[in-house]
C-alpha cells in the first residue's frame, strides 16, 4: 500500500473543568483485525477540557450513547418510536439487467412550464390508482380555515409586495464602515419556499393528484420497464427493508401510459432555478429573526445585519415549535449545520475583530454568552439583560455608554459585537493553555518513501510539487510571510528526521529505528521558517527520491509516523505507553490534526485508518489504484488546496442556546470528553459541525430560539481568537408555520449525518426503514394538520419540502447505506467519512449531482447551461452531458455527437476518435473547449475536494459507473426510482393516516 502525508501543528488553550461524563465511543467498518500502514497530516485541535483516559480506538462498535438518534418513529401521534431503531423490513425480489436502450424522448426538455403543469390534471385523470389496500378510509383532515393553498395544478403567483415579518426585528443600521454602503432603508422581501418573491401563502402546498398504477402490495407501483418481465403487481418490494438481489434494471424508452412523466412531479432543478431567478445576484440582509435564506445553489451577497450569514450557519427549519409535543408531532429535526470558517467572497466584508484589551470580552456572568445583539440594555447603559438566560448582568465601566431614545447604546453601529451576526474578538491569557501565548503552528510533512511508491515516481512528485507548495503556506493578510514553521520525515519501516537549519550547509538526517518507543531526536533544526531555510529545504527535497531509489523496503508503519509527529509538536521526550489506543484523543489534546493521502491497490481497512483524521478534524484523501500519468494532477491540486486554506488550530467550540431548549447530539470531525466541549485540532473553511437541538421547556413566540456558536482556536500566526457567531430563528404554536420554514438542503445533511453514524451500531435494514418512516411521518402530519381537504389517492406536499422525497432517495440509494458485494467496504467507509464533515452546500451536490447539457451552451456567454435532471431520459445520442458531484467529474458523450463540437472540444475528427483514458481536456484554441473548461473550473473552484473527470462513451462498459449517478433512477446496485420512492412513501403516509 502507498502513502503519503504531513503533519501540522498547533498552539494550546487553557485547560478547564469538564463534566466528567466519559467520552463517546466510536466503532469502524471492515474487520478489525487487519489493519494497514495509512498517511498522515496532523492538524492542531484541543479539547479545553481535561484529558480523559480512555480506549479511542475500540475493537467492536459501542452501543448507542444517550444522545444518539432520538425519537422517531411512524405510529401514534406524540409517541414516535425510537430513531434508527425497528423491526427488519422485508427482503426485495430480486432485478436483472436490460439492454441499454437509448431514449426516445427529448434528452433536454426545458424546466417545466406552465402549460406543461395545467396539463398534468387531464394527463394524470387517466392514470387512476386505488386507496393503497382495501378498505381504507380516506384520512382525517386538518380543520377548515382560510388557508390558501397552492396546488399541483395551478400556476404560480406573480411576485407580492414586500411586507414585514410579524415578531422581534433588528432595525437596519445607516451606512457605516462596519456593514457598508448597501444597507437598506427597508428590511429585505420575504421569499415564499418556492422561490418567488412575497409572502407566503399561509399554508404553501405542493399536491400530487392520484398516482399512476394499480392497486400495490407494499409501496412499489406497478411499472413496466423495457425487456423487464412479467410486471410485478403486489410484489413484497417494501423500500426499507432491502434492494433487489442484482443490479437494477436500465430504463428503456418511456411509456406514458405505464409510468409518471418526471415533468410532473416536483422537479429539484426547477426548485433551483426559481430561487435563482427571485433571489439571485441580489443583496441579502440578515437583518430579520427567523427568514429563510436564499438556497445553497443561489449566489448572492449577504449582508450581516444582525444574524449570521447563512454561510455559517444553516437550520433545518427557521421557526422552531414552542413544544416539545409539537416537535414530536412533526417530527421535522431541528438542527443547524454550522461552519465557522466558511469562506466569506471579496465582495463582502470580512469579519470585524474586537479587542478588548485585558479585560477580555464582555460575556454574562451565569450562562458565560458573549457581548451580542441580542443583549438589551437597560437602567440608563449601566446593565444588560442577557438574551439567553435573561439574567441581568453589570456593564463594566470601561464598557459603559449611554442610550437613545428608544433604549439602544448610541455606538450601536460602532461596535460588531452588537450590530453584527459574526465577529471575532482577541482572546487574553486566560484563553490559553498554561496562561501562556502559543506558538506558531506547524506542517510537518511525512512522506512513505517505501520501494512501492519510490518506483512509481510518487515520492519525486511530492518532493517537487512541496517547493511550490512551500511558497503558499497560509499567512496572515496584513503579513509579508507565513508565520507557519515546517518539518520533514521520511518514513518505511524506520523514521527519519531531518535538520534543515537555515546555517547547515546538508540536511542533516536521524533515524529512529525504535517503533515502539517513538521520540524525536533532535530539537533544533526540525521545525523551521520555510524563507529561512530554503535552500537547504529545496536540497533536501532534491535528495530524498535519490537517497531512498535503491530501497527495497515495502514495509510501512503507520501509527509510530503520527506518534512521532505528535511529539515533534509536543516537543517532549517524556516515554509514551499505550500509545496506539489513545493515538487520535492524544493527537486532539495536544493540538495535532492529521491529513492523510492514501493511494491504496488493495483493501487498506480505511474505516480504521480514517479514524484518526476523522476525530483530529483533519482530511482523507484516497486514490485508489493511483497511476501516475492520469491521477497526478488531482492529487497535487488536493495537496495544494489542502495546504492554502483557511484554518484555525488548537480548537473548541461551544453552542449555547436560550432557554427552553439545547443542544443535545454534534456530528462532525469531532471529539467531545463532555456533553458540551467539542474539541477539533484543526477545522478548516470546508468543514461542518451538525448540532441537533431538543426542547427542555416551552419556547416563546415573542422572545424566539437564540443560538451563539463560539469557537476558540488560533490563528496561523499564532494568535488566539475566539469567533462568534449569532442567529435568530422564529417560534410558533401552529405546525403551518413549522412546515413553511423549512429547509430541505439541511434538512438531508442533518439525516445523512445521523444514518452514517448509525450504520456503527445499527443494521442497515433497519437505518434505510427508519428513514422512509420518519420522511412519510413528516408529510402525514403536514397531511393532518395543514393541508387543505384532498382525496386519500392525492400526495400532497408542503412546498417548502416537496422535493424532499427525491433528496431522501439519493441518500437512501448511497453507497454507505447499501450492504452490495459491488462496492469495498474501503470505499463505503471514504464516503462515509466524507459526508461527516460536509456542509450543506456539499451534501447537497454530492447527493443530487449537478447535471449540464454541454451541447446547449452559448460560446458567446458566460453563463452556465441550464441544468438538467439526473435521469436517463435526459441524455440523447446527440448530446454531451458534464455531471459533478464534488468526488467525480464525468464527460458522457453520446454515439452520435455533433462533430463540430467533438472537433471544438478534443481537436480530433469524430467520436471513434475520442480517447477515453485521459483525465484531462486537451487546451484546444477553440470557443468551445475554452467555455467548457471554464465552466468546468468553477464547478471545481467552490468544491474541498479535486474532482478527477472521467470520459464516458455511450453503450461502452465505463457508462455503468457514470449511470450509478443518475438518482432519479433506479439504482444499479439497489433502490428505487424517483417515481416508485413517491408511491412508496404515498403507501406510508396513508396508513399512517388511516
Amino acid at each position: 500500500m502507498s502513502q503519503q502525508g504531513y503533519v501540522a501543528t498547533p498552539p494550546y488553550s487553557q485547560p478547564q473543568p469538564g463534566i466528567g461524563l466519559s467520552p463517546p465511543h466510536y466503532g469502524h467498518y471492515g474487520d478489525p483485525s487487519h489493519t494497514a500502514s495509512p498517511t498522515g497530516m496532523m492538524k492542531p485541535a484541543g479539547p479545553l477540557g481535561p484529558t480523559a483516559t480512555g480506549a479511542i480506538l475500540p475493537p467492536g462498535p459501542p452501543p448507542p450513547g444517550p444522545h444518539q438518534f432520538g425519537q422517531n418513529g411512524a405510529h401514534a401521534t406524540g409517541h414516535p418510536p425510537q430513531r434508527f431503531s425497528g423491526p427488519p423490513p422485508v427482503n426485495n425480489v430480486a432485478s436483472s439487467y436490460a439492454p441499454y436502450q437509448p431514449s426516445a424522448q427529448s434528452s433536454y426538455p426545458t424546466p417545466m412550464s406552465t402549460s406543461s403543469v395545467t396539463q398534468l390534471g387531464s394527463q394524470l385523470s387517466a392514470m387512476q390508482i386505488n386507496s393503497y389496500g382495501s378498505g381504507m378510509a380516506p384520512p382525517s383532515q386538518g380543520p377548515p380555515g382560510p388557508q390558501s393553498a397552492t396546488s399541483f395544478q395551478t400556476p404560480p403567483r406573480p411576485p407580492q409586495p414586500s411586507i414585514l415579518q410579524p415578531g422581534s426585528q433588528v432595525l437596519p443600521p445607516p451606512p457605516t464602515k462596519l456593514n457598508g454602503p448597501g444597507a437598506s432603508p427597508l428590511p429585505p422581501p420575504m421569499y415564499r419556499p418556492d422561490g418567488l418573491a412575497g409572502p407566503p401563502p399561509p399554508n404553501a402546498q405542493y399536491q400530487l393528484p392520484p398516482l399512476p398504477g394499480q392497486t400495490l402490495g407494499a409501496g412499489y407501483p406497478p411499472q413496466q420497464e423495457a425487456n423487464s418481465g412479467p410486471q410485478m403487481a403486489g410484489t413484497q418490494l417494501s423500500y426499507p427493508g432491502g434492494f433487489p438481489g442484482g443490479p437494477a434494471q436500465m430504463a428503456g424508452p418511456p411509456q406514458p401510459q405505464k409510468k409518471l412523466d418526471l415533468d410532473s412531479i416536483p422537479s429539484p432543478i426547477q426548485v433551483i432555478e426559481n430561487d435563482r431567478a427571485s433571489r439571485g445576484g441580489q443583496v441579502y440582509a440578515t437583518n430579520t429573526r427567523g427568514q429563510i435564506p436564499p438556497l445553497v445553489t443561489t449566489d448572492c451577497i449577504i449582508q450581516d445585519q444582525g444574524n449570521a450569514s447563512p454561510r455559517f450557519i444553516r437550520c433545518t427549519t427557521y421557526c422552531f415549535p414552542c413544544t416539545s409535543d409539537m416537535a414530536k408531532q412533526a417530527q421535522i429535526p431541528l438542527a443547524a449545520v454550522i461552519k465557522p470558517f466558511a469562506t466569506i467572497p471579496s465582495n463582502e466584508t470580512p469579519l470585524y475583530l474586537v479587542n478588548h484589551g485585558e479585560s477580555g470580552p464582555v460575556r454574562c456572568n451565569r450562562c458565560k454568552a458573549y457581548m451580542c445583539p441580542f443583549m438589551q440594555f437597560i437602567e440608563g447603559g449601566r446593565r444588560y439583560q442577557c438574551g439567553f438566560c435573561n439574567c441581568v448582568n453589570d456593564v463594566p465601566p470601561f464598557y459603559f455608554q449611554h442610550l437613545d431614545h428608544i433604549g439602544r447604546r448610541l455606538d450601536h453601529y460602532e461596535k460588531p459585537e452588537l450590530s453584527l451576526g459574526s465577529y471575532e474578538y482577541v482572546a487574553t491569557l486566560d484563553y490559553c493553555r498554561k496562561n501562556k501565548p502559543p506558538n506558531p503552528p506547524a506542517f510537518i510533512f511525512m512522506i512513505d518513501v517505501s520501494y512501492s511508491n519510490i518506483k512509481n515516481g510518487l515520492v519525486k512528485l511530492i518532493c517537487e510539487e512541496l517547493k511550490t507548495v512551500l511558497e503558499k503556506l497560509p499567512k496572515e493578510e496584513q503579513e509579508e510571510m507565513s508565520a507557519i514553521r515546517v518539518g520533514f520525515i521520511t518514513y518505511n519501516k524506520v523514521l527519519h528526521f531531518f535538520n534543515v537549519k537555515s546555517n547547515l550547509a546538508q540536511p542533516q538526517m536521524m533515524v529512529v529505528t525504535d517503533v515502539g518507543e517513538v521520540f524525536v531526536p533532535l530539537l533544533d533544526g526540525f521545525l523551521v521558517n520555510y524563507q529561512e531555510s530554503q535552500s537547504v529545504i529545496h536540497n533536501l527535497l532534491d535528495q530524498i527520491p535519490d537517497m531512498f531509489a535503491d530501497s527495497n523496503e515495502n514495509e510501512t508503519v503507520f501509527a509510530p509516523v503520527i506518534q512521532a509527529g505528535m511529539e515533534a509538536l509536543k516537543i517532549l521526550f517524556q516515554p509514551q505507553t499505550n500509545v496506539y489506543d489513545s493515538l487520535a484523543k492524544d493527537c486532539v489534546a495536544h493540538g495535532c490534526s492529521v491529513t492523510l493521502f492514501l493511494f491504496p491497490s488493495q483493501y487498506v481497512d480505511v474505516a480504521s485508518l480514517g479514524l484518526v483524521p476523522q476525530l483530529t478534524g483533519g482530511t482523507l484523501y484516497k486514490y485508489s489504484n493511483f497511476q501516475m500519468h492520469l491521477d497526478s494532477q488531482q492529487f497535487l491540486n488536493d495537496l495544494r488546496n489542502d495546504i492554502e486554506k483557511k484554518i484555525g488550530f488548537d480548537a473548541i467550540m461551544r453552542v449555547r442556546t436560550s432557554t427552553g431548549f439545547r443542544a443535545t447530539d454534534f456530528f462532525g470531525g469531532i471529539l467531545m470528553n463532555n456533553t458540551t466541549d467539542v474539541e477539533m485540532a484543526a477545522i478548516d473553511c470546508d468543514k461542518a459541525v451538525t448540532v441537533e437541538f431538543k426542547h427542555d421547556d416551552k419556547l416563546s413566540e415573542d422572545s424566539g430560539a437564540l443560538i451563539q456558536c463560539a469557537v476558540l482556536y488560533t490563528t496561523i500566526s499564532g494568535q488566539r481568537r475566539l469567533r462568534i457567531h449569532n442567529l435568530g430563528l422564529n417560534c410558533s404554536s401552529q405546525l403551518a408555520d413549522l412546515y413553511k420554514s423549512c429547509e430541505t438542503d439541511a434538512l438531508i445533511n442533518f439525516f445523512a449525518k445521523s444514518a452514517f453514524k448509525a450504520v456503527l451500531h445499527q443494521p442497515l435494514k433497519v437505518i434505510r426503514e427508519i428513514l422512509v418512516n420518519q420522511t412519510a411521518h413528516m408529510l402525514a402530519c403536514y397531511r393532518k394538520n395543514c393541508a387543505s381537504p384532498s382525496a386519500a389517492s392525492q400526495l400532497i406536499l408542503p412546498d417548502s419540502m416537496k422535493v424532499l422525497p427525491v433528496y431522501m432517495n439519493c441518500l437512501l440509494k448511497n453507497c454507505v447505506l447499501l450492504s452490495r458485494p459491488e462496492i469495498s467496504t474501503d470505499e463505503r467507509a471514504f464516503q462515509r467519512q466524507l459526508v461527516m464533515t460536509m456542509g450543506v452546500a456539499d451534501s447537497q451536490l454530492f447527493f443530487y449531482p449537478q447535471l449540464l447539457p454541454i451541447h446547449t451552451l452559448d460560446v458567446k456567454s458566460t453563463t452556465l447551461p441550464a441544468a438538467v435532471r439526473c435521469s436517463e431520459s435526459r441524455l440523447s445520442e446527440g448530446g454531451i452531458f458534464l455531471l459533478a458531484n464534488g468526488l467525480h467529474m464525468f464527460l458522457w458523450l453520446g454515439v452520435s455527437s455533433p462533430p463540430e463540437l467533438i472537433q471544438g472540444i478534443f481537436n480530433v475528427p469524430s467520436f471513434a476518435h475520442i480517447n477515453t483514458d485521459t483525465t484531462l481536456l486537451p487546451e484546444v484554441g477553440n470557443p468551445y473547449s475554452q467555455q467548457l473548461r471554464m465552466i468546468m473550473g468553477i464547478i471545481q473552484q467552490k468544491r474541498p475536494y479535486s474532482m478527477k473527470l472521467t470520459l464516458v462513451k455511450q453503450r461502452e462498459q465505463p457508462e455503468m459507473v457514470f449511470r450509478q449517478f443518475l438518482v432519479e433512477d433506479k439504482g444499479l446496485y439497489g433502490g428505487s426510482s424517483y417515481v416508485d420512492f413517491l408511491c412508496c412513501v404515498h403507501k406510508e403516509i396513508c396508513q399512517l393516516l388511516n
